[in-house]
């Protein structure tokens, strides 16, 4: 009866153990992300399952993904989660990172008018869409505003030797996706855009193009260097892209859209 009471107790005491998670020493994590995973819905999906999984809890702010990085500039974030390589790597270059993690893509896409004036839903390529929409002189919404999707957009500009700016069919808005998708939707315009956040933003405008060579979309975490910033949360930053690359994170993510959509809005790069 001894050893049988021994035993329970034992049990008990490894269950308990085993039940509860380990409480974090800053239970807080401060990410900065880019509007197009905060818009679609991703965050917000994976945000309680992050935390009843970890411990942690995650405060977001997001905006363009210059905006976004610039947090991380300023100590104001533990980890970007952002979508412009040549941005991060220059983030990455002045020592503020330690290490670029591409986990996830997914495709711009070229939206306009159902009827595509410019004939933009006949181009192979992004770049042959955009010279075609210079060559009909449709009018383009850009987001102006230096996020990832503005600097992939200026990119496919330059492949073209085409500098669009001063051209009267040519309208920088300076701010957010959803700001240019109700803009483009308005004006009966062209613009590019993130598809998750296309297919979560209620508009009249048509699909054109999507999922050429040109026109992939890679998703990236940067954990904040503490030689830059001795106070941020490292630890947690970690436990987060520790978190992001498991299976059942992946599983999360390669079903975020089907439901609602039909097809998932994100892919796993592994």
């Amino acid at each position: 009866m001894r050893k049988f009471c021994l035993v329970l107790i034992l049990g008990v005491i490894v269950f308990s153990m085993t039940g509860c998670a380990k409480t974090p020493t800053n239970p807080v994590i401060r990410m900065s992300t880019t509007t197009s995973v905060n818009d679609s819905g991703l965050m917000a999906y994976l945000q309680p399952e992050f935390e009843k999984a970890t411990g942690y809890k995650l405060e977001i702010t997001s905006a363009g993904t210059g905006a976004a990085i610039e947090k991380g500039r300023t100590g104001d974030a533990d980890i970007l989660l952002v979508h412009a390589k040549s941005s991060e790597e220059d983030f990455i270059n002045e020592g503020f990172g330690e290490e670029r993690i591409p986990f996830m893509y997914n495709y711009f896409v070229i939206v306009g008018p159902k009827d595509d004036p410019a004939g933009v839903s006949q181009a192979k390529t992004a770049a042959e869409a955009f010279q075609k929409i210079a060559d009909a002189g449709a009018t383009f919404i850009s987001r102006g505003d230096k996020s990832g999707t503005n600097t992939k957009e200026l990119a496919i500009w330059k492949s073209i030797n085409l500098d669009p700016t001063g051209q009267p069919w040519y309208v920088s808005i300076g701010a957010g996706m959803g700001a240019a998708l109700t803009a483009a939707d308005e004006q009966q315009a062209y613009t590019l855009s993130d598809k998750a956040t296309f297919l979560a933003h209620e508009n009249d405008l048509a699909l054109l193009l999507e999922e050429t060579d040109d026109m992939k979309n890679t998703y990236s975490m940067i954990a904040i260097s503490t030689k830059r910033f001795a106070d941020v949360n490292a630890e947690g930053a970690q436990a987060f892209i520790e978190w992001i690359r498991t299976d059942k994170a992946k599983d999360l993510i390669s079903k975020f859209g089907v439901e609602q959509y039909g097809e998932p809005l994100f892919f796993n790069l592994d």
